[in-house]
């Protein structure tokens, strides 16, 4: 894709359009390899903060240049907390499942919040988002992080509370790869192309680029 903007690793060589009406993003490129030629994405890599500075990055400018794109659709793969879940899901809540601060004065105000809630276009079935650190591949991680969220990711959460922080709008869409436990080491970069494609479905759903 011509139009992609490759921040991971040396973004500042690479961001070079900041006129997106809607900036797609991915963190790695296959997941996005089957949105048009020419579609604006900006590939940050993998984990909350390659996809936190890459974005604050192309924003920061972007708002310099007074052309702060209207909404920002983060699209990537996920593994599925609660068993049945497949296809892609769009997010309406995510949490920051590796932050762990136990709070005994008032220094919570300095934190991001715990939750962020993402308002939703109604197009696709919606489910909460576990973002982290770390692929989750075993049944005990899996089952914790499941009473609170049925997906997670590394990235949804930085890209959800970089866009708060510019008040930019966000979509975040998620399709399932993995079933996030002992079966998942292994399997992700297989599952790929089938994700692709029905990200970009998803995109063509919710009216964020055009049907072929």
């Amino acid at each position: 894709m011509d139009a992609t903007l490759n921040a991971y690793p040396n973004a500042s060589e690479a961001l070079d359009n900041y006129a997106a009406e809607i900036l797609f993003v991915a963190a790695v490129d296959k997941e996005a390899a089957a949105l048009p030629e020419g579609t604006p994405l900006l590939v940050t890599g993998i984990g909350t903060l390659p996809a936190a500075m890459a974005l604050t990055e192309y924003l920061t400018v972007a708002r310099e240049e007074g052309t702060l794109p209207r909404r920002v659709v983060n699209i990537g793969t996920v593994g599925a907390l609660r068993d049945g879940l497949d296809g892609v899901y769009e997010i309406d809540r995510v949490t920051k499942h590796d932050f762990k601060l136990d709070i005994l004065t008032d220094i919570d105000r300095y934190l991001l919040p715990k939750v962020i809630e993402i308002p939703v276009n109604g197009n696709h079935p919606v489910q909460g988002l576990a973002t982290g650190d770390m692929f989750i591949s075993d049944t005990h991680t899996r089952e914790r992080l499941a009473q609170d969220s049925g997906l997670c990711d590394m990235e949804g959460y930085a890209i959800a509370a970089v866009c708060q922080r510019f008040g930019v709008p966000v979509t975040l869409l998620k399709q399932v790869s993995d079933p996030a436990n002992e079966s998942s080491v292994g399997t992700w970069d297989d599952a790929l192309p089938r994700a692709a494609h029905e990200l970009h479905e998803a995109c063509v759903k919710s009216g964020f680029i055009a049907a072929h």
